[in-house]
């Protein structure tokens, strides 16, 4: 008998397989990022058909196969829905997603990753302007790469990555944008992905 994991997680993308499965990058908050295949996902009368789309955040139920994780059964928590309804803040999302893709290799839970990320794309959906959409997707691949270990930082830097997602810390990051642009570049250049 295979034990279902329970978890929540990010669909981050996917990919059809064969004639109605699909492969799936799920970043998880208990298993961390993970690959995972859905069988008769595309055909019409599969119940997680509406469910289990790119960009949901999901509670979802995963057994652990021999090369790959399976989901058995998945549900919506109706959070990050505005987000996929907003192009420009669409497009914020999915450079997160894709720089997630690259940066989190292998197996290994991260929940302050998770949570921190939760809440910065559920700030992202509040921002209005462009600027401030600009400036919440820094602080969010900001404090991305602080949480995997590849920014440590000045005093500036740990008061960005340490406070809550506010009104306030939008202000902030406007006043040292180019430091923070200069620390994620250079952190992105070290890790050679």
């Amino acid at each position: 008998m295979h034990h279902i994991y329970h978890t929540e997680g990010i669909i981050l993308g996917s990919k059809n397989f064969r004639e109605a499965e699909k492969y799936y990058s799920i970043f998880t908050r208990d298993l961390g990022m993970i690959k995972a295949s859905a069988s008769g996902v595309r055909k019409m009368s599969s119940k997680l058909r509406f469910v289990l789309q790119d960009f949901a955040y999901i509670k979802i139920d995963l057994i652990q196969g021999k090369d790959l994780w399976r989901v058995t059964n998945a549900s919506k928590t109706n959070l990050l829905e505005q987000i996929t309804k907003q192009p420009e803040h669409f497009a914020v999302f999915v450079n997160i997603a894709n720089l997630l893709k690259r940066l989190l290799a292998g197996i290994e839970p991260n929940k302050e990753l998770f949570l921190d990320l939760l809440n910065g794309l559920s700030a992202l959906e509040k921002v209005e302007t462009k600027e401030d959409l600009r400036n919440m997707e820094a602080i969010i691949v900001l404090r991305t790469l602080s949480n995997l270990g590849y920014i440590g930082g000045n005093e500036t830097l740990q008061n960005l990555i340490k406070s809550p997602f506010e009104k306030d810390l939008i202000f902030e990051i406007s006043k040292s944008r180019t430091s923070v642009l200069s620390a994620i570049n250079k952190a992105l250049k070290e890790t050679h992905l």
